[in-house]
């Protein structure tokens, strides 16, 4: 019988030379985008009663999706929930003061939150028009929230987080030592 031992040395990503460093960004440039990134954007979206169904990023950047109640609990929700330096914020803060100025030129003036019976029909068309603009204002502030995230998680910043948080180890030549 033959026993054989190899003796491998292995480094901590700051310890590599720089062109071990490139091979290991390169190699790991998915790392943190090969399962589904996207769940915490879901995640926020269903917290601020929005269902995002789907998203794509290429030149057609879009994000589609629809109120879980409606867009005035959607807005009201946003402006509890998210800061005031966020877009879905000042989108939501905008619906409805143009919601809330709809609500006073169809209520006569009388009663600012009860809508004047003759003007329901205009009201309501009006309304409907304004929810659809704010769901695509909405989705697109989404959109660019989904970019940005994806557009992180694949920077040389992050992969080098996400090495250094999970202590990955490497040959001399960068290769990911396992």
């Amino acid at each position: 019988m033959r026993e054989d031992t190899t003796i491998t040395k292995v480094y901590p990503f700051n310890e590599l030379t720089d062109e071990a460093k490139q091979a290991v960004l390169c190699e790991l440039a998915s790392v943190n985008v090969d399962y589904e990134w996207w769940d915490s954007e879901y995640e926020d979206a269903k917290n601020v009663l929005l269902k995002l169904t789907e998203f794509d990023l290429d030149r057609n950047r879009h994000c589609k999706g629809e109120f879980i109640e409606n867009a005035k609990d959607t807005a009201q929700k946003i402006i509890e929930d998210h800061g005031d330096m966020c877009g879905t914020f000042q989108t939501a803060k905008g619906y409805l003061e143009d919601r809330r100025k709809l609500v006073e030129k169809y209520s006569g003036g009388i009663n600012t939150q009860i809508v004047a019976e003759d003007n329901e029909y205009e009201f309501d068309n009006d309304c409907e028009e304004l929810d659809a603009d704010f769901l695509r204002s909405i989705l697109e502030d989404y959109s660019i929230m989904l970019q940005k995230q994806y557009e992180y998680l694949a920077s040389e910043e992050a992969i080098v987080e996400t090495i250094e948080a999970n202590k990955y180890e490497f040959t001399e030549d960068g290769k990911l030592y396992s």
